[in-house]
């Protein structure tokens, strides 16, 4: 158990990375220049595909056809500047990362906004399985041996994809970078080059510009708009991913709207130039798309290339080095355009379960402060997807584009409401200017993404984005389930104004202590419960065998114990059963009593053991915790199998202040009432909670010894990634305490004036006397120091987590260092 343990944990610090304390948030903050690949990848790699499928819906009508293609391309690229120039009114409008979620809600209902949310996790998954897909299917095109093993190399990048994102969004930024600004400066090179060729004179001849297609249909009117309709629509896969940035807001440094503004307006500029260049290149090289069975003129059992391949090839050559560059920074960026959606997806999720719509554990941020179980549910249903789907970019296209564009047009709808509801109330002339100048971004945004999405709609229902229709609703009612418990649970658990029940004390506590035998656990149960002053307290066992019992019967005399044992019958042999009846006969007896039953527990170290053990523990506790006035308390005691394992963690809990374990439980305890643990002239409950941060730090010598053993182990590679994570964040506070010129607690002397640095470990505000007393322990990794200000009801940055330097006469009061009314520096963020 030990080892697997440990080799659990070394294998999460070598692909995760150490844990980053909270304080470090601003570190993972990103720059523009970090902001667009993280936020753009998908957007950008769609150039890769979107002018190809333009082409292949309209090869269907033959070679007549293709001269519609600047037509539909510009307006694709009128589309992504509308929806650009719309999403920047978004960011500055609502910069807390909620995106087209947030809108929605706010402006148009929660209703609304779930659908939203819906359509958005469903195109992030999506985003993910396309873009894997495509990229391994580039790969296999120029590896053919790869072709039977696409799915598992598909999943294989998504896990690895996963596992970058799991280190850090930062870090993931910084990974993902390198390859965008190669696939931005490659496609430029080409696009300036093949230009170049064309002003030159030179002609750019595409290997398919000889294909003929092989059967040409004849298309009347309506037919003729449907397929031009339908080449849109597969043309408006190049906007997939625009919305990214307004969902990714908080993730900006500040000023966080401007740069998000600024970035989309980059992201516009450079998609939008990049898709007409390889657009106007694929028409200058006279390119045909097809379907292999559909071209004439194709080698038989050959594959055509794509599109962007065969500009490639026609701009640098089919030998240059630069083509097999493109093919390499094509594949590599649509492999990792997935990383858009793992920026956006665990975002969304953790503001959705913020609102009480996804699981709560969905919104807190993992050891590198990366929303980690977001990260790993999208990942699960993209290699779902890519499993079920075989990792055919062709069958999965096919339910692409629709979530965005109803994420798209609610967003935008949203946003006329919020400039209406806006102007009502504003009366400044050059303000309504500017929110009437947005609005109208905002309708032309509404209307365009609304007719596209109808065309999307009827064009691609048929071909599997039926799909999609069905999972959204599905989405949709799962959180509206899962929102409707949450807000069940909470009006059940909140007390009602003036509503006496939750500050009714019970009339007395009847205590019960559960056993099965006279030993050791059974005597620390009993002498807990005895420290504990119940106003009723007797044991009781199940007659489950006649002459256990009654050899349970002569040990108790024998012992003499003071505690009544109550025999409660089971004339099935069940213990779980008598034991819950007996239990509610006591409620029925005294309803305004609450019962408590203590159930000693054996704390065990292996596997294996816990199937041997404890098993009766477990089944009364889940019958036990269902009756109402009953409280359930297990006593742990720790074997020798439990005590070797958690040996380090014994020495780390030692050295770190924490308390030692309790002597043993002897039956002399037992017979005379004594707590263990707890000794004459000991302080009192309250007197140990309020100083116990640094009950039991070592002394001075031994603190040296420790820093001197800890320094001597930095180069045991071993040993740092075993090390605890206040063992590591220890490490980084003896800098800051060099640093800061302050004194390590350890070493501060009674009645000495000292500044110790650290971190605020718990805020805790007391009463004393007629105000309130506000008191914080401030630990630094080699003690801790309680900090008291007398009279502070609320004092601004004292909060817990946060690393201050504090000034003042270091007061040894019950052994613990105390400092009252100290001066204090609040250290910046991060530092």
């Amino acid at each position: 158990m030990r080892l697997v343990a440990m080799m659990f944990g070394i294998a999460k610090r070598l692909l995760v990375g150490r844990p980053v304390h909270s304080d470090r948030l601003s570190h993972t903050l990103l720059p523009k220049k970090v902001a667009l690949p993280v936020f753009a990848s998908d957007a950008l790699s769609s150039v890769a595909y979107a002018t190809e499928e333009i082409l292949l819906v309209l090869s269907v009508g033959g070679i007549a056809f293709i001269h519609y293609t600047p037509y539909i391309a510009a307006a694709v690229a009128v589309l992504m500047l509308v929806v650009v120039a719309s999403y920047r009114q978004n960011v500055h409008a609502y910069p807390s990362g909620g995106g087209d979620y947030e809108v929605a809600t706010t402006n148009l209902g929660p209703r609304l906004g779930l659908a939203v949310a819906s359509a958005l996790m469903v195109d992030y998954t999506l985003t993910v399985a396309v873009s894997v897909s495509s990229g391994v299917a580039n790969l296999a095109s120029a590896f053919p041996a790869l072709n039977t093993h696409v799915t598992l190399i598909a999943v294989l990048a998504v896990a690895v994809i996963a596992l970058l994102n799991l280190r850090g969004v930062r870090e993931s930024g910084t990974a993902f970078a390198i390859p965008t600004y190669l696939f931005i400066g490659t496609i430029g090179l080409m696009i300036v080059w093949g230009a170049t060729r064309l002003a030159l004179g030179h002609h750019l001849h595409a290997e398919s510009a000889d294909y003929q297609f092989r059967s040409a249909r004849e298309y009347g009117s309506l037919a003729l708009v449907f397929l031009l309709l339908r080449a849109f629509s597969s043309g408006c896969t190049a906007l997939t991913g625009v919305e990214a940035i307004s969902n990714g807001v908080p993730a900006f440094r500040k000023p966080k709207s401007k740069n998000a503004a600024t970035t989309l307006a980059l992201l516009g500029v450079i998609a939008v130039s990049m898709f007409a260049g390889v657009t106007a290149l694929a028409l200058a090289s006279h390119v045909h798309a097809g379907a292999p069975q559909d071209l004439v003129g194709l080698p038989h059992g050959q594959s055509p290339r794509t599109v962007i391949a065969q500009v490639g090839r026609a701009a640098f050559g089919g030998s240059s080095p630069l083509f097999y560059l493109l093919q390499f920074v094509t594949a590599l960026i649509l492999v990792l355009a997935a990383n858009t959606a793992f920026n956006g997806f665990p975002v969304l999720a953790s503001i959705l379960s913020r609102d009480g719509y996804m699981p709560r554990q969905l919104h807190t941020r993992g050891d590198r402060l990366a929303f980690s179980n977001g990260i790993v549910l999208l990942s699960g249903f993209a290699i779902l997807l890519i499993v079920i789907f075989n990792a055919s970019p062709t069958r999965l296209i096919q339910l692409y584009i629709i979530g965005v564009f109803v994420s798209f047009v609610c967003s935008q709808s949203g946003m006329i409401r919020h400039w209406n509801r806006n102007l009502r109330v504003t009366t400044d002339s050059r303000l309504r200017r500017h929110m009437i100048r947005t609005r109208v971004i905002n309708t032309v945004g509404a209307c365009f993404t609304a007719v596209v999405l109808v065309i999307v709609l009827v064009t691609k229902f048929a071909s599997g984005a039926w799909i999609v229709v069905v999972a959204m609703p599905v989405i949709w009612l799962t959180m509206r389930g899962i929102g409707r418990h949450y807000a069940s649970v909470a009006r059940e658990l909140t007390p009602q104004e003036g509503h006496p029940q939750p500050l009714t004390l019970p009339a007395s506590n009847r205590a019960i202590v559960l056993v099965s035998k006279l030993h050791l656990p059974t005597l620390r149960a009993l002498a807990y419960a005895q420290a504990t002053q119940p106003s009723h307290l007797h044991a009781v066992t199940v007659d489950v065998d006649e002459t256990e019992t009654h050899a349970l019967q002569e040990q108790w005399d024998r012992a003499g114990i003071p505690v009544p044992l109550t025999i409660v019958a089971s004339p099935y042999r069940e213990v779980t059963r008598p034991v819950t009846d007996y239990v509610k006969r006591l409620r029925r007896e005294s309803p305004r009593d609450i019962v408590t039953v203590y159930i000693p527990e054996y704390v065990l170290g292996h596997w294996w053991e816990q199937v041997l053990h404890n098993q009766s523990a477990l089944r009364l506790k889940a019958r036990l915790l269902l009756q109402p006035g009953v409280v359930v308390a297990s006593v742990p005691y720790q074997l020798k199998s439990s005590a070797r394992l958690a040996g380090p963690a014994s020495r780390h809990a030692v050295r770190f202040g924490r308390q030692p374990e309790p002597r043993r439980v002897e039956m002399h305890d037992v017979r005379h009432g004594a707590l263990p643990g707890v000794h004459p002239g000991a302080p009192s409950a309250g007197e140990r909670v309020a100083g116990s941060a640094g009950e039991g730090a070592p002394s001075g010598k031994e603190e040296g010894a420790r820093r001197r053993g800890e320094q001597a182990g930095k180069g045991r590679p071993l040993k740092r990634l075993t090390a605890h994570p206040d063992a590591l964040h220890a490490e980084e506070l003896q800098a800051e305490i060099s640093d800061a010129s302050a004194t390590p607690i350890a070493e501060c002397a009674d009645r000495e004036v000292a500044s110790v640095a650290g971190t605020l470990r718990t805020v805790t505000l007391r009463p004393h006397g007629d105000s309130l007393t506000m008191e914080a322990d401030l630990w630094d990794g080699t003690g801790n120091v309680t900090l008291v200000w007398l009279g502070r009801r609320n004092i601004p940055g004292i909060q817990p987590g946060r690393r201050i330097v504090a000034h003042g006469r270091v007061t040894h009061i019950k052994g613990e260092p105390t400092i009252f009314n100290p001066t204090y520096e609040l250290r910046p963020r991060g530092d």
